[in-house]
């Protein structure tokens, strides 16, 4: 199979891209974000009822997820305002 080298598109190799068009991916990237972290935290509380029964259980499973909940904490934090922030800005655009 012989390889055919063929040139680029011109707009292609000179396309920049624009704050316009990176902030509606970026808002949909921060919805996403959330959506998968409230699914996560459903499912971690579901996991916490079957597993927890006993006292021991329910530390011992603190103390495992204890490491990942100040980082996922911080993830939905700034998902959650980006969020926000990215929406009203929306609304605030499509008014004028």
């Amino acid at each position: 199979m012989k390889r055919i080298h063929r040139p680029l598109p011109p707009h292609l190799t000179i396309y920049k891209s624009q704050l316009t068009s990176t902030f509606p991916i970026s808002h949909r990237i921060s919805g996403a974000i959330l959506a998968s972290m409230v699914l996560l935290s459903y499912f971690l509380c579901l996991k916490m009822g079957l597993i927890c029964l006993t006292y021991f259980h329910f530390y011992q499973f603190f103390f495992y997820t204890f490491k990942f909940i100040p980082s996922s904490v911080d993830l939905t934090a700034f998902a959650l305002f980006f969020h926000l922030y990215h929406g009203v800005r929306h609304l605030l655009h499509k008014m004028q």
